[in-house]
């Protein structure tokens, strides 16, 4: 069996968002991959899985995201963000497949008010944040053909992430005390999936690392205000710091990244923030 792309952490939220993009745009020569059928630290069976798709392109959407467990859970984090990448380096660059890696804003302190490039100094400060960079950082010893895609704040109809949390409590509580000192942009998964397949579609040999969130600047507060607004909830909700919501990892203060270089090399066309979250909204009222 020939298939020109494979999804790694094919079950997950990024993952699922590729399906619905791959559905939409007729994509058929791509696998999705759940972990229990390819898990990126069992180095036989993905050794079977390259051998038997031998694939053009892969997507390596497996993650440990679990930013507050990670700074107990070290060992299992870093086993997962680096060692499981470089298992997946290793293979492309054997099999000459195209690698294209999610990272995160958390490779950076967060701690300037400019926005970030790609060339800005990574000083991640937290354990989660510390093993994404490492797995950046061990892509290139086995290949050249990556594009690694840095996000931030992730969000869709699937799986859990901040809006459907902010919907959930929002019809159960009268009031949301929400971080207004942590600046950055929310990210519709489904963008990002676009993204992904927009630069394997468009046949791109710019390799290298790229920053890709929605366009604009916010805080959690303004978000969840933004997402109660849509949601036609009447919560209300409480700017606190950083400083009342303590969290056993450190979180970066300001994470807005500069998407220049993705906009002008990849020719990617990027919505505001606001926009996706319409549309998120109402593919999620649809659903109700």
């Amino acid at each position: 069996m020939s298939s020109s792309i494979l999804v790694f952490g094919g079950a997950g939220q990024l993952g699922q968002c590729l399906q619905y993009v791959a559905t939409q745009r007729g994509i058929s020569n791509i696998v999705f991959l759940p972990e229990e059928q390819a898990n990126i630290l069992n180095t036989e069976t993905l050794r079977a899985v390259f051998a038997q798709h031998r694939p053009a392109y892969i997507i390596n959407c497996a993650a440990y995201t679990a930013v507050d467990k990670a700074e107990d859970e070290v060992d299992i984090a870093r086993r997962v963000n680096r060692d499981g990448v470089e298992n997946l380096a290793r293979l492309c660059g054997e099999f000459h497949t195209t690698l294209l890696h999610v990272s995160t804003d958390f490779v950076f302190a967060g701690t300037g008010n400019q926005p970030l490039t790609e060339t800005d100094p990574a000083e991640p400060i937290s354990v989660y944040g510390l093993t994404k960079l490492e797995g950046e950082q061990v892509i290139l010893p086995h290949t050249s053909q990556y594009f690694i895609l840095r996000t931030s704040w992730l969000y869709s109809e699937y799986a859990n992430n901040f809006v459907k949390t902010m919907l959930r409590f929002g019809k159960e509580r009268e009031e949301m005390r929400v971080i207004w000192d942590q600046l950055g942009t929310p990210t519709y998964a489904i963008d990002l999936a676009g993204a992904l397949l927009h630069i394997i579609q468009t046949g791109s040999t710019e390799y290298g690392i790229y920053h890709y969130s929605n366009e604009g600047v916010t805080s959690w507060y303004d978000f969840a205000v933004a997402v109660f607004e849509l949601g036609g909830l009447p919560t209300r909700t409480v700017p606190i710091r950083t400083a009342e919501y303590p969290t056993k990892a450190n979180r970066p203060a300001f994470s807005v990244m500069d998407k220049t270089k993705a906009k002008t090399t990849l020719g990617l066309t990027i919505p505001h923030w606001r926009e996706s979250l319409k549309v998120c909204m109402a593919r999620l009222g649809e659903q109700c």
